[in-house]
């Protein structure tokens, strides 16, 4: 093969993590899959791990898993990692399994945020947990990385703790916390960790690691990109940092006194210095006016210049010149408002969270700090800027260790096999899926992945994902010739990124793509098609299939593209997701308008057409977004009744933490624009009567939705809406329904009374692999027809050649 192409676009001043000296133990060379018990270690021939990781998820030995992924690079790097998966949080025993670490505990709360995870966005327990054996919720307490953190503790309480994933990551400073409707402290603070590394923290944590080995106390390890700490005021280290006082960033505007209401007009104006009457206005007003004729003209005589009025000059002092000058980057901090003032005032809190996303850039990001506490207890949560980007070269490197690439031996079943009542449900999604890259310049307000992950496409070489395929069709058990997704957090960012560097650098927009696509951002979807071309070649491999969501407005940009991906790596449908067809959500979630889904359509039907394939697309659209009425949900419903969709089930919007949806959500403001008291006033669709209204829009062909709908249409003056033809939007008959919901995902199903029986008592008709019903909209959550994913034969048979 070629040899690997960095892709990364420029050079990173950073370390390289090739480039550390390899630790001592390193001569134990590699496990087959990391210890998690004392007898694996003894076969390994170790008598202690230097480092434990514990995670939420159970330990899956794949570059999917977050846990695999760090266990691997510090392995790569000579230390013994142990790994405790989903331990059991009632005690610390659990915690002592595999001894004491001879240099810290990694903490994550899992691949998920542990509250998300066992919550919906209604605040109802899940049944189920995908990254857990055999399907089962309730394997890891809520807010995961807090109690795992003070387990590893008290179980030794003289081991440094590192918080690392993705619930610590978006908790870093003070945030909105959704299941308990408030403001709460930086997990940093709750968690007592000695250190936070936030977003992909390979570069931050294999730089910490090599430092603690060395015998550096952790608490002088401040100075590392990518993590978070506390710092007391009075502490050394914390001098010579030129603080900044946010407000000149972004200033949130002045404060209003509250108006006293038992003062009259008057007395209201003469407390602000001023009067309510015309008659008490100075004369100099008028006389300073000049005169006015009757025309509506000044007096000539007035408008004469006065020779003695010179204009003002200013002039530098020389004396001050050379003191007048900016403070460099990488010593100047930014001062959040406190944690008790964001509790207190939500303009506040949305001005930090304004803050915050302005600093995301590694190029221009400046540190942080928010004060927690006052008095004996303050202390301040410091957040260094964003860790630089990995390189192809970094990406190759993580991506190429040795995986397992599948489960711990001890989730077996009785038969050694992963795939009965112990199967992985999030293993079994990726099993046969590539990540070609990490990283997101969308934006999307709702989305988490570019606080996580970061604006910045990180690449991995064409011979890199090549060598996977290979791999996976070599030595994966169950492969049966089709890659089941190669992509990332969006399917076609692959190689994309700004022209210049020098703009990158100094970019502070939230996203490349709103409300156009950047004219600097480069377009050319060429290297992903070529990876395509080449991976559909090898020999063994049917097909590849594309389940990552795709970006449609930067398709569009590349034609060539759009037919490549359509006639040869789509499954019979496609995700995308407009998410909704009204500018007043959509301009709230930095989202392309309506239009670019229409002309993105008519490409993808164009080619299926001509390969002769009968394709869909398969649109996700939210309910109850920030800025969402219920006039602009009334007109989704118009819209997907018009095009004949009929959603399975919807997704509702969930505020997690520190997203800026979520700041809109909690604060009413509207922190993509400057924030002041008098700004933009956001729509929040709070309280469950109208979140259920949101949703029964979007289902509005669901008999039980009716008569709410009914009740909605009428106050809002739309009962044209409703009636018995095509043209309304529901009927004016009620069939009788007992409330029941019946999904084509059984565990989201709630069937009560004679529903349940009859649900029972019917036989189901099988769907057909990879073949949605027409007019059937199914979402990213449920309804979705098996997909050949290359791991067992489907039940039913796949489409033929005449048939498409």
């Amino acid at each position: 093969m070629n040899a690997p192409v960095d892709v990364s676009f420029f050079a990173r001043a950073a370390k390289p993590l090739t480039s550390y000296r390899p630790y001592w133990a390193k001569r134990f060379g590699t496990a087959p899959f990391l210890p998690m018990s004392r007898a694996e270690m003894d076969k390994l021939g170790w008598d202690s791990c230097d480092i434990i990781l514990v995670t939420g998820d159970a330990y899956v030995d794949h570059p999917s898993f977050g846990m695999a992924v760090i266990g691997r690079t510090l392995e790569a790097q000579g230390f013994r990692v142990g790994i405790i998966a989903q331990p059991d949080w009632q005690s610390a025993e659990p915690f002592k399994v595999l001894g004491k670490p001879n240099l810290f505990w990694g903490v994550t709360a899992g691949n998920m945020d542990s509250m998300i995870n066992r919550y919906t966005a209604d605040r109802k327990i899940r049944s189920d947990d995908a990254y857990t054996p055999g399907d089962i919720g309730g394997k890891r307490p809520d807010r995961a990385a807090i109690v795992y953190s003070q387990r590893c503790r008290e179980a030794y309480k003289d081991v440094p703790i590192i918080l690392g994933g993705i619930e610590g990551s978006l908790r870093r400073i003070a945030h909105y916390d959704y299941w308990s409707d408030k403001v709460r402290r930086s997990i940093v603070v709750d968690a007592k960790c000695d250190l936070l590394l936030y977003g992909n923290a390979e570069r931050a944590l294999v730089e910490v690691a090599h430092r603690i080995a060395a015998r550096e106390p952790v608490e002088q390890i401040t100075d590392v990109r990518g993590t978070a700490f506390v710092r007391r005021p009075d502490d050394e280290t914390g001098k010579g940092w030129f603080e900044i006082d946010s407000t000149s960033v972004d200033e949130p505007g002045r404060v209003e006194a509250h108006v006293n209401p038992y003062m009259t007009t008057s007395e209201q104006a003469a407390a602000q210095g001023s009067t309510c009457s015309k008659d008490d206005a100075p004369d100099s007003v008028a006389a300073s006016a000049g005169e006015i004729s009757v025309s509506g003209q000044k007096d000539p005589k007035s408008a004469e210049p006065n020779p003695a009025i010179q204009p003002m000059l200013f002039v530098a002092n020389p004396e001050l010149k050379a003191k007048l000058k900016v403070p460099p980057r990488d010593k100047s901090v930014i001062r959040l408002p406190s944690y008790e003032q964001v509790k207190s005032d939500p303009v506040l809190y949305a001005h930090a969270n304004r803050v915050l996303h302005l600093e995301t850039n590694p190029g221009n990001a400046r540190a942080l700090v928010q004060a927690h506490g006052e008095g004996v207890t303050a202390r301040d949560v410091w957040i260094n800027p964003p860790p630089i980007p990995l390189t192809t070269a970094e990406m190759d490197y993580v991506f190429d260790l040795t995986y397992a690439r599948g489960p711990h031996p001890s989730y077996a079943d009785e038969n050694g096999s992963h795939d009965g009542a112990t199967k992985i449900p999030a293993w079994e999604m990726i099993r046969f899926s590539i990540n070609i890259m990490r990283g997101c310049f969308g934006g999307c307000t709702f989305c988490s992945i570019t606080e996580h992950e970061g604006r910045i496409i990180q690449s991995r070489s064409e011979d890199s994902i090549i060598q996977e395929i290979e791999d996976i069709r070599d030595k994966v058990k169950g492969f049966t010739g089709t890659i089941s997704d190669l992509g990332g957090p969006t399917a076609n960012m692959y190689r994309l990124g700004c022209k210049s560097p020098e703009i990158e650098a100094a970019c502070r927009k939230p996203s490349c793509v709103y409300p156009g696509i950047c004219s600097n951002l480069g377009t050319n979807h060429d290297p992903l098609i070529k990876i395509y071309r080449r991976g559909r070649a090898l020999k063994g491999i049917k097909k590849i299939l594309i389940g990552s969501g795709l970006r449609y407005d930067l398709a569009v940009k590349s034609p060539e593209y759009v037919k490549e991906l359509v006639q040869h790596h789509v499954g019979g449908y496609l995700k995308i997701a407009p998410e909704h067809t009204e500018q007043g959500p959509l301009t709230k979630m930095m989202k392309p308008g309506i239009g670019s889904y229409d002309k993105f359509k008519q490409m993808f039907e164009k080619f299926s057409e001509e390969a002769g394939k009968k394709q869909f697309l398969i649109p996700y659209f939210i309910a109850a977004h920030p800025g969402t009425s219920d006039e602009d949900m009334m007109n989704l419903a118009i819209w997907l009744k018009k095009n004949g969709f009929r959603a399975d089930q919807v997704q509702t919007f969930y505020p997690s933490p520190m997203a800026t949806a979520t700041a809109m959500y909690h604060s009413n403001k509207n922190p993509l624009r400057k924030i002041t008291r008098d700004s933009e006033a956001v729509d929040i669709v709070r309280g469950d009567k109208r979140r259920r209204l949101h949703k029964a829009f979007l289902r509005y062909h669901d008999p039980n939705n009716w008569p709410l709908l009914r009740e909605a249409l009428k106050a809002m003056g739309r009962a044209d809406l409703i009636g018995n033809g095509k043209h309304h939007l529901i009927p004016t008959f009620q069939p009788l329904t007992d409330g029941g919901y019946q999904s084509a995902r059984r565990k989201n199903s709630t069937p009560v009374g004679q529903k349940a029986e009859a649900a029972k008592a019917l036989p189901s008709k099988p769907m057909k692999a990879g073949q949605p019903q027409k007019g059937r909209l199914l979402t990213q959550h449920t309804g979705l027809p098996p997909r050949v994913t290359g791991s067992a034969k489907p039940a039913a048979p796949k489409f033929s050649k005449k048939a498409r």
